[in-house]
């Protein structure tokens, strides 16, 4: 039994017997379609519970703690709000619940940035990407749901039943922008209903979201201390939500542990974030991230560490290592801040769309395009060097920007490029014989190598961590 479970069941003898249940299942709520549903809570021991929904009608006895659980038959699409009745010694009546997709969005500040903030910065300056500065006072869209996350109440049991709300009014307005545009592009594309619960904590390094068990079943942390308060967040932020049924994982954080130099280090600890979440939920979920935005770290003062114009390319790549695990997806933001100054950059909107298209591609299986190109493999021929790509596009064409060079002598310098039949061609005048090959390598990119309409992820081919990082 967790810990969780021992709280929450102690609650249950001091509350006259009454049924209770958990602050993640409440009126208001999406249920997840497709996937046999947990509904769970508290009472008296041995007291028998009825859940009663979607014309199905589960009973089953509390045990001896006061813990009761049924599992309704998988849920068809429904976006015309139903009512749960749970009945035993009281009767609870949850109203307004949909049946459609679920996503759990967790990270730090950039992933709880609330909506509201938007009505506050300056007008961004890619207006192709648009600006939806007053989107929280003007949605009313009654298919999309939230679920906000509070720390200090989730193991709580819930006495009102309110927790889950429409996309709308105040409730919007504290919920993370990224969460919310994922959600309205899935719900526009699928249309269905969808929910969206967001678990995030500024500030909070990636420690904190991992069980110290999780830590303890890699081997690469063997003998090696976990600073940053392991298990802090997870044990009351993550751990009470594993019962409900969700579609997957959207995972925005890593600037507080780029603040530390951190590279392979991370993506261990990213390794074991996935493998423990979804052994925690008990499903290979998928599970797509951000790269974090670009940002002058070498500007940074920092007394634990050296930061250097390396630090954050050298995290991208440490990041970039998670797509080698299976059902994993990750965007590029490298075009995403108009000030090198801020760590927290406009644009959710368009992270939450570029999220999106990717759920929308691998997780839904439309046909559409949601990547731009990622690096595969390099040949070098004379003075020359020929990229492979995954995601460009064959008919792409052209010159393109940020591409750097470098021969033998590890000097790397401005490089031409170009696109032609599907690979990219890269030379210098001055590396008579190539050996390496960068692109926007820098916390301050300038490249312009797109497919797609989507940003190439940086990258350089003489990346340690491919033969360093076990995926197994």
């Amino acid at each position: 039994m967790t810990i969780i479970t021992v709280i929450l069941s102690l609650f249950s003898f001091s509350a006259n017997a009454k049924i209770l249940l958990p602050q993640i299942l409440s009126s208001n709520m999406v249920l997840q379609r497709d996937k046999p549903i947990n509904i769970w809570g508290f009472a008296a021991a041995g007291e028998r519970v009825t859940v009663t929904f979607a014309g199905q009608k589960k009973e089953t006895l509390t045990d001896n703690n006061g813990n009761w659980a049924v599992v309704l038959n998988p849920l068809k699409t429904s976006a015309q709000p139903q009512s749960m009745l749970i009945s035993g010694s009281n009767t609870i009546k949850l109203s307004n619940i949909l049946v459609g997709e679920v996503w759990l969005c967790s990270g730090q500040s950039n992933m709880e940035y609330a909506m509201r903030k938007l009505a506050k910065i300056p007008k961004p300056k890619n207006e192709k990407l648009g600006f939806p500065a007053n989107e929280a006072t003007q949605a009313n869209n009654q298919q999309i749901r939230i679920f906000l996350v509070n720390r200090k109440t989730l193991i709580n049991p819930d006495s009102i039943h309110k927790s889950w709300s429409v996309a709308e009014d105040s409730a919007l307005r504290a919920f993370s922008a990224v969460g919310y545009f994922f959600a309205k592009e899935l719900q526009q594309k699928l249309g269905v209903p969808v929910g969206v619960i967001s678990s995030a904590v500024p500030g909070s390094a990636i420690e904190p979201w991992i069980s110290e068990k999780a830590f303890a079943d890699e081997a690469y942390f063997k003998d090696k201390k976990i600073g940053n308060d392991p298990g802090k967040f997870y044990v009351p932020m993550i751990e009470p939500l594993t019962n409900f049924k969700i579609r997957g994982v959207l995972w925005y954080q890593g600037e507080t542990n780029c603040f530390l130099n951190e590279t392979i280090s991370y993506a261990y600890k990213m390794k074991a974030l996935i493998k423990s979440w979804r052994k925690a939920w008990r499903e290979e979920f998928p599970f797509y991230y951000v790269q974090i935005a670009p940002f002058d770290y070498s500007k940074q003062k920092s007394e634990k560490v050296v930061l250097t114009a390396d630090t954050e390319p050298a995290f991208w790549e440490a990041q970039e290592q998670l797509l080698r695990l299976p059902n994993t997806g990750m965007i590029s933001t490298s075009d995403l801040n108009d000030n090198g100054g801020d760590l927290h950059p406009t644009y959710k909107w368009e992270v939450g769309r570029r999220l999106a298209i990717w759920a929308l591609a691998k997780t839904y299986h439309q046909k559409i395009d949601f990547s731009g190109p990622i690096y595969q493999a390099v040949t070098f021929k004379a003075n020359q060097a020929i990229l492979n790509f995954e995601h460009l596009n064959v008919k792409d064409s052209g010159t393109v920007a940020g591409f750097t060079l470098a021969g033998a002598d590890g000097k790397f310098v401005p490089a031409n490029a170009e696109i032609k039949a599907g690979k990219v061609w890269v030379s210098a005048k001055e590396v008579l014989h190539p050996k390496a090959v960068r692109y926007n390598w820098s916390e301050n990119p300038s490249g312009n190598f797109y497919s797609n309409g989507l940003p190439a992820l940086p990258f350089r081919t003489d990346n340690p961590l491919t033969l360093q990082f076990k995926i197994n």
